[in-house]
């Protein structure tokens, strides 16, 4: 009777402490970052354009457009979300029909605003479904990063380029795992 009382009393602390793990795990996990974007774009003097800022917003995807004007002079528009969401459809619908930059291999940097836009929130304007069909697009992809100049994109390409795991305790571990293989016995 005794071992029969110390298997479930062994139970009950096993099932209590894999249900504070994960009561913990939950508390430590990363909040998801906002997908909706706050964008400078910057027409370059060739005339491509290139985002030199980009910040994760709560608020509604919009964009400064700063371009050069017939003198030269660097002037700047806003651009709110329903203008972003409307080039975006343009270019998405030209890519379709294979009549979009974003179809070929990048040459120079930068690209029209419409590819500029819809290469850097193309998830946020037009659907998760999308952006996630549009990265699996190689030359889509490669200008995605050549057009995207700004510092919170090198941040994020690098991140997600590291192989840094977080323990359970919230300190990290980066670095590259090696495997070994050990026999024990003949």
């Amino acid at each position: 009777m005794k071992h029969v009382k110390a298997i479930a009393s062994g139970l009950y602390l096993g099932t209590a402490g894999i249900t504070m793990m994960s009561v913990l795990s939950g508390c430590v996990q990363e909040q998801q970052e906002p997908q909706n974007r706050f964008l400078v774009v910057h027409q370059q003097p060739s005339g491509k354009y290139v985002v030199v800022e980009e910040v994760p917003t709560d608020g509604p995807n919009r964009a400064i457009i700063r371009e050069y004007d017939a003198n030269g002079t660097v002037t700047e528009r806003f651009m709110n979300e329903a203008e972003m969401k409307a080039l975006a459809e343009q270019e998405y619908a030209k890519m379709q029909a294979g009549e979009s930059e974003l179809n070929r291999a990048p040459e120079g940097e930068g690209m029209g605003l419409a590819g500029t836009i819809l290469a850097v929130a193309a998830g946020s304007l037009l659907g998760n479904m999308i952006g996630n069909a549009l990265m699996n697009n190689a030359n889509y992809r490669q200008h995605a990063d050549r057009v995207n100049k700004s510092a919170y994109h090198a941040t994020q390409k690098s991140k997600a380029g590291s192989s840094t795991k977080k323990s359970f305790f919230g300190g990290s571990k980066t670095g590259t795992s090696t495997s070994s293989s050990t026999t024990y016995g003949g």
